[in-house]
């Protein structure tokens, strides 16, 4: 009988290995912190709010030292090549983006304006510009009917659709995206993460996502990691990720058995795996 064939393991996109962050020469944000991005894939990071999870996209980034932080100890690889010594400016050039928290547009520029910007990069044309703009209304259908308003005038779910867009003009492989769901209403989050879903199936974009929504993001992601206070508590699977029960008591508000206290909850008294 002939052997089964394998499947082939998937070509990480992103390798994040072992790093530290530190800002101001003094203050240590992240410790030893790694993590892989498959080629395609949507990976999660979660976690409370001040937990790292933006220090590590800027990381990633390179946008650190516009906030006094620099990656002091590890490597950070896209697509098999060092780039933690590049310039913002060089990633986006090399197919990385970070769309940050916040829905930053320019407010002054109309959607289409600021859609436009994020082709400051590219070098094919302007009739190629105009047909990835058409493409970004296909999957933003909002944005169409709000192309020459001004972005300052616009609602919140639809700047950070503009933002997404925005990325999106750049021809990324991947895109780093900082809560997408902050301030926005349960409906609006489900639109945007439907729109990820389908960049990313469609036009095979790798997402890595910062999001406290944990339950949102594990709906829409493949793997999940989560962080606490600048390292790397757990990881897995997005399925084991929801069954886990600590993830289900201090992430998704879900508790087995009788609930702990408040103050149990806030001194995170979890199992000793958990804090292994």
């Amino acid at each position: 009988m002939t052997a089964a064939l394998q499947p082939a393991p998937a070509q990480t996109v992103l390798t994040v290995n072992n790093i530290e962050v530190v800002y101001d020469h003094v203050i240590l944000v992240l410790k030893g912190v790694s993590l892989t991005v498959p080629k395609g894939g949507i990976v999660a990071l979660l976690g409370a709010n001040g937990a790292g999870k933006t220090t590590t996209l800027k990381a990633i980034s390179n946008l650190l030292h516009a906030e006094r932080g620099e990656v002091t100890k590890g490597s950070i690889e896209f697509k098999g090549e060092r780039v933690d010594k590049l310039s913002p400016n060089e990633l986006v050039r090399r197919g990385c983006i970070q769309v940050l928290e916040g829905r930053h547009c320019f407010g002054h520029l109309t959607i289409e304006e600021n859609l436009l910007t994020g082709a400051f990069t590219r070098k094919d044309g302007n009739a190629a510009i105009r047909r990835d703009i058409e493409a970004i209304y296909e999957y933003f259908p909002r944005l169409k009917q709000r192309r020459t308003s001004m972005a300052g005038y616009t609602s919140g779910g639809e700047q950070q659709m503009c933002a997404i867009g925005r990325a999106m003009m750049s021809k990324p492989s991947m895109i780093l995206l900082d809560e997408p769901s902050m301030g926005l209403a349960p409906q609006i989050v489900e639109e945007i993460f439907e729109i990820v879903r389908k960049l990313n199936a469609t036009e095979g974009v790798s997402f890595l996502l910062a999001e406290q929504n944990t339950n949102m993001a594990l709906k829409y992601a493949t793997y999940g990691y989560i962080l606490e206070t600048g390292r790397v508590v757990m990881d897995g699977p997005a399925k084991m990720l929801r069954e886990n029960e600590d993830v289900k008591e201090f992430y998704l508000g879900v508790s087995e058995g009788d609930r702990k206290s408040f103050r149990a909850v806030k001194s995170y008294k979890r199992r000793k795996r958990w804090l292994a």
